[in-house]
């Protein structure tokens, strides 16, 4: 493909509450057996970009570990390849990323030694599939100089997204960021695709300026300047930002026809982790639930997503949940409607209970072998 890619992975977001105090975003598990980023890396790989860049910055340990090793997702070749870009100090800048228009300047190298005209950004926490190859075609078509990947949403907050407004020929006329009120539901989905020359000229005036947003500084300030068209995804789109999104997310994957439409084709990838299947005792039940490898059950799990590593005590309820890696839950607890962070350990005859509009958050850092 003729085209390059950044996935944009450095963001923290407040409203994902308690789970982002450990990993970015873009490193949330997804699905059982994946992480968020998985989505965006494979399908750059999947439409043949062989050189893709991954601009990382908040609580960044998680993220890099699981990027450490590119062969994952097939780009441990000789030429391209995977590349982690994380905030670094030089004589020139003694800054953080500032902003995403800041992220990919700061690494404006990358872009200059490159040879591919043009570029595919993406955000490291959309779920999704998508040929990019589709992209660029649109992109080329309709002569853009810069193409927004957009998303009708149905039955969904469209103001925590960039809102769209086109014309009939799907030129952007107007582009609001996150509005107080979403005057459409036709969302930016945080993908865009850009002749290479033109992203690096945009950034170093943007730069210049002092400005370091990509969105409200390069798309927002160009849009009746610059030919900005939007491209229709078709499919499933979902952005994992706050815990509620992250939830419903999850809860999805239960559904066969989504499983299907990611997971049939063996299409999306991840780091693979030598763990042996999961293990379901004696008096264990499991209905409508996914559970991943390396997990011990015993007690009785119901529309749940049990993630790696997970030892679910006698007795014990899970119920609508989620149950992150390398968790120990005691005997006789009852979870409803909970999301249990990761290497936690639940004691004994212990109850969360969340409700169905308010999915509670739980962190419990109980010595585990003293129980």
């Amino acid at each position: 493909m003729r085209a390059i890619g950044i996935v944009l992975a450095g963001g923290n977001s407040n409203r994902m509450r308690e789970l982002s105090n450990k990993r970015a975003i873009a490193a949330m598990p997804v699905a059982g057996s994946y992480r968020g980023i998985d989505f965006a890396i494979s399908n750059m790989s999947n439409s043949h970009i062989q050189k893709v860049a991954v601009l990382t910055q908040y609580n960044a340990r998680s993220l890099n570990e699981h990027l450490s090793s590119s062969k994952w997702w097939d780009f441990g070749r000789k030429q391209g390849g995977l590349y982690i870009f994380n905030p670094t100090i030089t004589s020139d800048n003694g800054f953080w990323y500032r902003g995403t228009a800041d992220a990919i300047y700061q690494n404006l190298t990358y872009l200059r030694n490159s040879h591919e005209p043009y570029v595919v950004i993406a955000s490291g926490d959309g779920i999704y599939k998508l040929d990019f190859n589709k992209v660029l075609e649109y992109h080329i078509d309709k002569k853009a100089d810069i193409t927004v990947v957009m998303k009708q949403l149905e039955g969904e907050e469209a103001n925590r997204f960039g809102v769209l407004k086109v014309d009939g020929d799907n030129r952007i006329i107007d582009f609001e960021e996150k509005p107080i009120v979403a005057s459409t539901s036709l969302v930016s989905t945080g993908i865009y695709v850009i002749r290479r020359r033109l992203l690096i000229e945009l950034l170093e005036q943007s730069q210049q300026e002092e400005r370091y947003d990509f969105v409200k500084d390069i798309l927002i300030r160009n849009k009746n300047i610059r030919k900005i068209y939007g491209y229709t995804m078709d499919g499933y789109w979902s952005n994992i930002a706050t815990v509620e999104s992250y939830f419903k997310t999850n809860m999805d994957f239960l559904n066969k026809d989504v499983r299907d439409y990611f997971f049939r084709d063996g299409s999306i990838y991840s780091k693979v982790d030598d763990l042996p299947p999961a293990k379901h005792n004696p008096g264990s039940t499991v209905k409508n639930s996914l559970v991943a490898s390396g997990c011990i059950l015993n007690g009785y799990v119901e529309n749940s997503i049990i993630f790696k590593k997970v030892y679910i005590g006698n007795n014990c309820t899970i119920k609508n949940s989620i149950i992150l890696n390398d968790v120990h839950i005691g005997d006789n607890t009852y979870i409803e409607n909970c999301i249990v962070e990761s290497r936690d350990t639940i004691r004994a005859n212990t109850c969360y209970v969340g409700e169905n509009d308010k999915i509670k958050v739980v962190v419990e850092k109980n010595e585990r072998y003293v129980l």
